[in-house]
């Protein structure tokens, strides 16, 4: 009996270890194909993330590096690229060899414009060292520039002289005029004599200087803010323009000596019913344009002689769109066939002879245009309103200019001479035109 319960006992025992090492070994079967797969899954899909994410900030960091769209427009003949600031103001050299821009990056850069139509453009970088230009304007000679500096309030005269190798761009301070005036300067203008420098303030403060920084005579603008101050290319008048609905005039007069006599005030132009933003003179002075907040333009003769008691004469009006709140730049060109305005980022071109708009340019730039000016030969248009300046083509200028030879072929039908000589020129403006328009 014993031997029996005995037997059956081991053989119970036997079973259950059988039993129970059949389980564990199905267990790891189970386990060996789940686990492997998993772990082979987890190895070959690891790098697939890193890579989606590498590809994706790949993507993002390109995106994010994309440049803004090139600025293009048929007249566009160049951007001169150089400032890493806003440009502020522009200059052409009485002599037209040169292009002066300041900005807010401390410099004053000097570009050459017979390099305008060429792909490079080379420049010479003056410093304005702890300070920045807010106006530029060159001396009589094309030897030397006048800055307005913004933060010490005061006028500074830079030479251009040579370097060792003979080259141009040794520039060096000459003169640093004594602040006078007690707000923010909003004008500069050196007279093509030589003989005063002119700046005013934004409220009515005028003050007529000599070349070495003396003060000759302090005006009243009357204009209870005023928004611009020039000198004529003459050499001859002041004048300011600003909330007052005038642009007001004066005669700087000089001994036949060359010794400083007065200030005295010539004549005015009126007509506006609001302030006037701003005037252009002509190269000859003998005409000036202005833009205003009632939303029209003119243009006056001032070929006049105003001792004899004359008075400049509207020659034309015409009105500019846009928000007229919004202060407006304008520019005549130097033979007084066109006039140009900015408003806010854009241009519009308007005709002397008839007012009519001949063409306009929009976003010009990404910000609002600072300063726009014509070269000498009324053949571009300069702007800046960004870090970069526009170059463009005259082209309403060059239009009018084909209409007058035209009209010149019309008078002198019966002159072989002339007549060969004007188609001549019509057909080379013809050309012209036609490249520029592509």
């Amino acid at each position: 009996m014993e031997l029996i319960f005995l037997s059956i006992v081991i053989g119970g025992t036997v079973i259950l270890a059988f039993y129970i090492g059949s389980i564990f070994k199905k267990e790891s079967i189970k386990e060996v194909p789940v686990d492997v797969p998993v772990e082979a899954e987890e190895v070959v899909k690891e790098p697939e993330v890193k890579e989606e994410k590498t590809k994706t900030k790949k993507a993002d960091k390109k995106g994010r590096g994309d440049k803004a769209p090139t600025f293009q427009h048929p007249w566009l003949l160049t951007s001169l690229k150089g400032h890493s600031g806003k440009v502020l103001d522009l200059d052409v050299s009485p002599n037209g060899k040169f292009l002066a821009s300041c900005g807010e990056d401390r410099t004053v850069l000097v570009w050459n414009t017979k390099d305008f139509p060429l792909k490079e453009h080379k420049c010479l970088r003056c410093n304005v060292e702890f300070d920045h230009g807010l106006f530029v304007k060159w001396s009589p000679d094309s030897k030397a520039f006048v800055v307005q500096k913004a933060v010490q309030n005061c006028t500074e005269v830079y030479k251009m002289g040579k370097k060792p190798d003979g080259g141009l761009g040794d520039f060096s301070v000459a003169i640093t005029f004594p602040p006078k005036h007690e707000t923010d300067i909003i004008g500069l203008g050196i007279a093509a004599n030589g003989k005063f420098i002119a700046t005013c303030s934004d409220k009515t403060d005028l003050i007529i200087w000599n070349l070495k920084g003396d003060v000759l005579d302090r005006i009243n603008t009357h204009h209870n803010i005023t928004y611009t101050c020039q000198v004529s290319p003459c050499g001859r008048y002041v004048a300011s323009s600003g909330f007052t609905p005038d642009v007001k005039v004066w005669e700087v007069k000089f001994s036949r000596s060359g010794e400083f006599e007065k200030v005295q005030r010539a004549f005015e132009l009126t007509g506006h019913s609001s302030g006037v933003y701003g005037f252009s003179f002509s190269a000859d002075s003998a005409k000036m344009a202005t833009v205003s907040k009632d939303g029209t333009w003119k243009v006056f003769d001032t070929n006049i002689d105003y001792v004899r008691g004359q008075d400049p004469e509207v020659l034309v009006t015409g009105s500019y769109s846009g928000d007229h709140n919004q202060p407006s730049k304008v520019a005549l060109s130097p033979d007084g066939k066109v006039v140009a305005i900015a408003q806010d980022k854009s241009i519009s071109f308007y005709s002397v002879s008839n007012g009519e708009c001949t063409g306009s340019i929009s976003d010009v730039h990404t910000e609002p245009v600072t300063s726009l000016i014509f070269d000498s030969g009324s053949q571009y248009l300069i702007t800046s309103g960004d870090k970069h300046i526009r170059v463009f083509h005259n082209v309403p200028g060059r239009i009018s200019q084909l209409e007058d030879l035209r009209q010149a072929l019309k008078r002198n039908m019966t002159n072989s001479a002339a007549k060969d000589r004007i188609e001549m020129q019509i057909k080379e403006a013809e050309e012209a035109l036609e490249k520029i328009n592509g």
